[in-house]
Parts: C-alpha cells; sequence; structure tokens
C-alpha cells in the first residue's frame, strides 16, 4: 500500500482504532497509556494501534 514515509506517516502514525466499534481516530500515545483517550462513538476506552498491511 503505502511506500513513501510520509504516506505511512499519515496513514499509520497516531491513529487508533476502538476495540469495540472499529471506528478509528487520532490521538497521542501518552493519553492511550494514560487512559484518557475514549472512542468518540461508543465511549470505549479500549483502544489499539492501527494495523499496518499484512505482506504474505
Amino acid at each position: 500500500m503505502a511506500k513513501f514515509p510520509e504516506a505511512e506517516r499519515r496513514i499509520f502514525h497516531r491513529v487508533f482504532v476502538c476495540r469495540k466499534c472499529k471506528s478509528t481516530l487520532k490521538t497521542d500515545n501518552q493519553k492511550i497509556k494514560l487512559g484518557k483517550a475514549k472512542c468518540r462513538k461508543c465511549g470505549s476506552k479500549a483502544l489499539r494501534p492501527k494495523n499496518k498491511e499484512r505482506k504474505g
């Protein structure tokens, strides 16, 4: 997918996905670690980093 560093940074840097409703949001890693960030849609605090393209 993204081969350029600028594109990879735009698509994956600071992007997290809700584990419950699968919506995406941009926030800082520190807010995730402290538990201050939550999903806009469902209000869950269970977030994970966006996965990069799988090879194989």
